[in-house]
């Protein structure tokens, strides 16, 4: 499995759904910097947060890894915060998933395009609920009940957000039904004799000449 830097938005965003565990199954390490935890954890705990308690329980756990900037990184973010005209803790966020070879987790449109040029592939909140809808961590009802517990957390989408997300989640479900429909049956159909040996006259044996895959 990858790794990811994540940025503070959507490990803030999937642990008000309490899907947060999700980042922990498709990937196998996640780094936060300093500065995202500080957003995340810190100033959550600060506000009363539910939350941030949940982001700090994974980060005690050691499955979230708070990964300070090195210095080389540091002066590099600086200049690319000013060039790109981002601030300096997105920056940071970018090219430490530049230095971990990882890739980035971001809700942040500007900055997931920025990553994208970089060379890295991006993930969102939404992204990160359909892969795990793909992969059978969740069902589609769990992707309805994020968009609604967004919108009550004063992260509503646009309706055509919204009808985007749900028609992805429909297409992803009708894939994963046509697939564990033909599934049983081309596997049910398989032959597995062995391969036929030929003799020759004499009695010895000689080696198969048939494909040693034409049994599969």
């Amino acid at each position: 499995m990858p790794k990811v830097v994540s940025d503070a938005g959507p490990l803030i965003h999937l642990a008000q759904m309490n899907e947060l565990h999700l980042v922990k199954k498709l990937f196998n390490k996640v780094f936060v910097t300093p500065k995202a935890k500080r957003e995340v954890f810190d100033e959550g705990v600060k506000l009363g947060h539910a939350d941030a308690q949940i982001v700090g329980k994974a980060i005690e756990e050691g499955w979230i890894d708070v990964e300070d900037i090195p210095k080389s990184v540091a002066s590099a973010s600086k200049r690319l915060a000013e060039g790109e005209n981002v601030s300096q803790a997105d920056a940071g966020t970018l090219l430490l998933a530049k230095e971990k070879s990882a890739e980035i987790l971001v809700d942040e449109k500007a900055l997931s395009d920025l990553a994208k040029m970089h060379g890295l592939k991006a993930w969102n909140t939404w992204t990160i609920l359909l892969e795990s809808l793909r992969k059978g961590f969740i069902e589609i009802s769990d992707v309805e009940s994020a968009i609604t517990e967004l919108g009550k957390k004063r992260h509503k989408l646009k309706d055509r957000q919204a009808t985007e997300i749900r028609r992805a989640a429909k297409f992803i479900v009708s894939e994963r039904r046509e697939i564990e429909r033909i599934l049983p049956a081309t596997l049910s159909s398989q032959s597995f004799r062995r391969p036929r040996l030929r003799f020759q006259r004499t009695g010895t044996r000689r080696r198969g000449t048939s494909n040693p895959l034409s049994h599969l």
